[in-house]
């Protein structure tokens, strides 16, 4: 391996691992924010609204396919590992064939029931057409969004992040000149974003497949690997569906929280917009912590190293905490500064930092929970995580969103203090399972 973090001081090792993983999920995240920047300057309230929820449509059903080429990803590393290269070669063979599936079906809901979608996020009426070309435009090219993101999977399970990680930097740059062009000279607004994302994607998908073409791969990947093999594909969909199922659940309830807002007015929409693209930012280092637990803690559980394990959650803790009191302070008193960034509406800037304030205070929550989800992940007590935050989703986010919107006249502060709300329950779960799993008498090891 080139990462053994069975031995050596553990915070060292864990900050070294995980700083690359946060610098990819830095560009993935300016990736997304790009739309809604250059709308904001250069488009209407409306044309942010219509990037808001048409990207967080869109981005449902990316995560989606995302968490569910999960199966794939640990499929191969697992047939790599094990030496056998053609089962690997039939499972990405089986993968291309099911995403292409999963591609088209998601073509064709975009595309045909852009309308029904819109509907159903209650996007504002001024916001409404464009929200449906948005989501009409990105949906038709979601072959190519799927091409793009399963590609990365593959490369993942081969070992290879660096690959992804320039796939990533390629598409962001591309989407920063489609956006300039589109947007800011054609004034195509929102539907100048749809393309720029589309045409990115589609950039970095040919770089990638020269990249795999000049790539001296572990195995061959035959025509005749290009079908459905049952069980490859069971092996895929078993490991995936739980990932994709949480992931799928839990994107939904911010879908519902979303429309929430959408009732109140066009000026609320576009604030929230410009809220989640700030957010996607300031917890950017809690979700690179989860993402390098997972790795950390796996290898450490797979040695029987549990005492290391859980030395690691405790510094990924507390390093975390750090970043998120800073965090917190930002985002809470100077959430206006940010929120100016992607937008330069008043009225816009003041409802993102309304809702700002409530999320500033999930800063101090998250890091505490995306610690603890990656250490689940790594001790393979997933099942766990999907209870968690199915149970934060469904019991309190949408419910507490629900009652703000009635008793809060209006206030996107109140309506935000839905996630804190239910961050503060998946914690209390986690710390829970947590004692439990201290004071069994015989530490979780490799064959707990």
């Amino acid at each position: 391996m080139n990462n053994n973090f069975t031995e050596g001081a553990i915070l060292p090792k864990l900050l070294k691992f995980m700083l690359p993983v946060l610098f990819a999920m830095f560009l993935q995240a300016m990736y997304g924010a790009v739309d809604l920047l250059v709308v904001g300057q250069f488009g209407t309230d409306a044309d942010v609204s219509a990037v808001s929820t048409g990207s967080q449509i869109l981005q449902t059903l990316t995560n989606l396919i995302v968490s569910f080429s999960m199966g794939i990803t640990v499929s191969v590393a697992q047939r790599i590992g094990q030496k056998r290269p053609r089962e690997a070669a039939k499972i990405i063979g089986t993968g291309l064939v099911i995403f292409a599936i999963a591609g088209a079906v998601f073509t064709v809901i975009s595309v045909f029931g852009a309308g029904r979608l819109a509907d159903v996020m209650q996007a504002p009426e001024e916001a409404f057409d464009l929200t449906k070309s948005y989501i009409r435009i990105c949906g038709g090219g979601f072959l190519i969004i799927t091409a793009y993101n399963l590609l990365g999977s593959i490369f993942r399970g081969l070992g290879d992040s660096k690959t992804p990680l320039i796939a990533v930097g390629i598409a962001c740059g591309f989407n920063i000149i489609g956006d300039l062009l589109f947007v800011s000279v054609f004034h195509l607004g929102a539907k100048g974003a749809a393309l720029a994302t589309v045409m990115a994607q589609l950039v970095s998908v040919i770089i990638s497949f020269f990249i795999i073409r000049r790539t001296q791969l572990p195995f061959e990947l035959h025509r005749k690997d290009l079908r459905l093999e049952s069980s490859c594909a069971n092996n895929i969909i078993r490991i995936g569906t739980p990932i994709a199922l949480q992931d799928f659940l839990v994107g939904i309830s911010f879908l519902v929280l979303l429309a929430i807002v959408n009732q109140i007015s066009v000026t609320a929409s576009a604030g929230v917009g410009v809220a989640n693209k700030v957010c996607a930012f300031i917890m950017l280092v809690p979700l690179a912590f989860m993402q390098s637990m997972s790795a950390f803690v796996a290898q450490n559980y797979g040695a029987g190293h549990t005492d290391r394990a859980v030395k690691a959650l405790k510094s990924g803790i507390a390093v975390s905490l750090v970043f998120g009191v800073v965090m917190f302070f930002v985002s809470f008193f100077h959430g206006d500064i940010l929120s100016g960034i992607f937008s330069n509406k008043p009225d816009t800037v003041a409802a993102a930092w309304d809702y700002l304030k409530a999320y500033s205070i999930d800063c101090l929550f998250t890091c505490f929970l995306f610690c603890f989800v990656g250490f689940y992940n790594g001790i393979e007590k997933t099942g766990f995580v999907m209870i968690q935050g199915i149970a934060g989703a469904f019991l309190v986010r949408i419910p507490v969103a629900f009652l703000m919107q009635r008793i809060g006249n209006g206030s996107l502060f109140k309506i935000g203090l839905a996630t804190p709300c239910s961050t503060v329950l998946q914690i209390v779960m986690c710390f829970a399972v947590y004692v439990w799993f201290t004071k069994k008498e015989a530490p979780v090891g490799k064959n707990a």
